[in-house]
């Protein structure tokens, strides 16, 4: 990851939240942790500095259940 980052690329959700905390996308199976959410952000929509201007929104969708990962959305404007 930071080999990507050094290379130019950008996490495109913490461009547009830099601040926030608690933004997680994957959570072990061990009791409660999703429900304390004490997970980890594994899950990362990258974008070129050259695609940054397009991107509208990066979100992490974590009231999606179903799965130890939630899904992560990237909306980018029409090129």
């Amino acid at each position: 990851m930071t080999d990507l980052l050094a290379a130019g690329f950008i996490d495109t959700f913490r461009q547009l939240y830099p601040s926030q905390e608690g933004a997680y996308t994957w959570w072990s199976y061990m009791p409660k942790v999703r429900e304390r959410n004490v997970g980890w952000r594994i899950d990362y929509f990258l974008a070129s500095s050259r695609l940054a201007p397009q991107v509208k929104d990066a979100r992490i969708d974590c009231n999606i259940l179903g799965s130890d990962h939630c899904p992560i959305v990237l909306e980018i404007e029409k090129l």
